[in-house]
């Protein structure tokens, strides 16, 4: 059970959640669980049961797919008023998750049990129509992904990820090379290279963007 002000927390979130009779959002509420999940912390991993569906209320999280060896591939960002398309999967067809989850920034979430889930996808067109909508684009990134690991290289779609971020990007090269799958020495050199030709310039934890119509031309090789 949560209280009011996480209520209202989740109602600004998911605004579709109001649509329901006042009955059935008490009901769904009365049965969701209230978490803050420090960043850093691990969400679920392969082959875990699902055990509830999250609502975001501020923060993020990003699921990846780990290798043995240690290596990772992103995969997707969850902000706050999305669905994790992983999860949803999940739940409706009963299966365990296939990827990890990590904490990015610190999570304030409500989750939803697998029951109520269900319940509320099956009555609910609106909740279904948000679920749907993050498969879809999710369906799209991750082609875009798949297209992007097997026909580029690595300065590309490095190239590809700086010119599409706000500059100054704050963020680590270990970062970047998780977000990319690869390993954090290839992406420090590429860095350099790309400081070196005056496209980018490198600081403790940020990256300024100096030419992004070059990093664009690189990208689209």
């Amino acid at each position: 059970m949560i209280d009011n002000a996480a209520k209202d927390r989740v109602l600004q979130r998911y605004p579709m959640l109001g649509e329901l009779p006042a009955n059935t959002l008490e009901e769904l509420m009365n049965s969701a669980t209230y978490l803050r999940v420090p960043a850093g912390a691990m969400i679920f991993d392969e082959n875990q049961p699902c055990m509830g569906f999250p609502l975001l209320l501020s923060g993020s999280a990003r699921v990846i797919k780990a290798s043995p060896n240690g290596r990772e591939l992103h995969l997707y960002y969850v902000q706050p008023g999305e669905a994790c398309i992983l999860t949803s999967s999940c739940l409706l067809g009963q299966m365990h998750y296939q990827a990890r989850c990590l904490v990015q920034q610190e999570l304030e979430l409500v989750v939803l049990p697998p029951k109520t889930f269900r319940a509320l996808f099956s009555i609910s067109e609106s909740f279904r129509d948000h679920v749907f909508s993050r498969f879809s684009e999710r369906l799209s990134d991750l082609l875009e992904l798949v297209a992007a690991v097997t026909f580029q290289k690595l300065d590309q779609r490095l190239a590809r990820v700086l010119a599409a971020k706000s500059s100054p990007i704050r963020t680590t090269h270990q970062a970047l090379a998780d977000e990319l799958g690869s390993v954090r020495e290839i992406v420090s050199r590429l860095l350099k290279s790309f400081a070196d030709q005056g496209w980018v310039r490198l600081g403790r934890e940020q990256i300024d963007v100096l030419d992004v119509a070059a990093l664009q031309r690189l990208a689209a090789l």
